[in-house]
C-alpha cells in the first residue's frame, strides 16, 4: 500500500470518527445542560473514543463499505444515554428538541468549519498538507452525510425525535405515541430505502450541497 492511501485512510478514520462521536457526545452534553447527567456518570462525555466504540457501526461497517468500493463511508457510535424525561422536566418540550438536534448541529458546525479552512488555507505540499486537506475534505463529506440523513424523520432517527417532541408541544400526543411506535420498524424501514432506488432521493441531495461547499 503507498503513503498516500495509508495518509488518506488515516485521514478517513480521523475525520468519521469525530463526525460520529461528536454527534453522540453533544446528545450527551446538551443533556448536561438540562439537568442529565446519566451520560457523565457512565463516562460517556468523554472525547476518549474507546468508550464510544461499537464494533459493528465504528469499525466492521464502515470498514466493509470502503474496501468493498461502495463509494460512500457510513457508522455510528454507541449511543449516548439521555434520561429525556428529567430533560423535560428541566427544560420542556424545548430542552427535548435541543438535545434531539446537538448531534446534527455538531456535523453541520464541523462541516462549515472544515469548508472555511480549505477555502482559506493555502495548497498543500507534503504527507501532512495531503493528510490536512484530505481530512478536510471527508470531515465535508462525513458530516454532511451523517447531519441530513439523522434529520430524516424516521424512529429512532434525530428528525422523528424532533417531530414526536414538536407533536407533544402542540398537544399531539396520540400521533406522537403513534409515530414513537414506528420505531421498533424503523431499522427496517431505512434498510428498504437504502436499499432501493428511494436512496437517491436522500443522497442525491447530500452530493450536491457537498460539491457546493467543497472548492472546485
Amino acid at each position: 500500500m503507498s503513503e498516500v492511501k495509508i495518509v488518506e485512510i488515516l485521514a478517513i478514520i480521523l475525520a468519521l470518527a469525530i463526525a460520529i462521536i461528536g454527534h453522540e457526545i453533544m446528545h450527551g452534553r446538551v443533556a448536561y445542560m438540562f439537568g442529565d447527567d446519566t451520560a457523565k456518570l457512565q463516562g460517556r462525555l468523554s472525547i476518549n473514543p474507546l468508550v464510544h466504540i461499537d464494533p459493528v457501526g465504528t469499525i466492521l461497517v464502515p470498514a466493509l463499505l470502503y474496501f468493498s468500493d461502495a463509494g460512500f463511508l457510513f457508522g455510528w457510535a454507541k449511543p449516548v444515554p439521555v434520561n429525556m424525561p428529567v430533560v423535560i422536566r428541566n427544560g420542556g418540550y424545548n430542552g427535548a428538541i435541543a438535545v434531539a438536534l446537538a448531534g446534527v448541529t455538531f456535523n453541520f458546525t464541523i462541516a462549515i468549519l472544515a469548508t472555511i479552512l480549505l477555502h482559506i488555507l493555502p495548497a498543500a505540499h507534503g504527507a501532512w498538507g495531503f493528510f490536512l486537506q484530505a481530512f478536510l475534505t471527508y470531515s465535508v463529506v462525513y458530516n454532511i452525510v451523517l447531519g441530513i440523513f439523522n434529520l430524516i424523520p424516521i424512529p429512532p432517527l434525530d428528525g422523528s425525535q424532533v417531530l414526536v417532541y414538536l407533536a407533544r408541544k402542540r398537544g399531539y400526543y396520540d400521533f406522537a405515541n403513534r409515530y414513537q411506535s414506528i420505531g421498533q420498524y424503523g431499522m427496517i424501514i431505512l434498510i428498504l430505502i437504502i436499499a432501493t432506488p428511494l436512496a437517491d432521493i436522500i443522497f442525491a441531495p447530500m452530493m450536491h450541497l457537498i460539491n457546493f461547499m467543497l472548492p472546485k
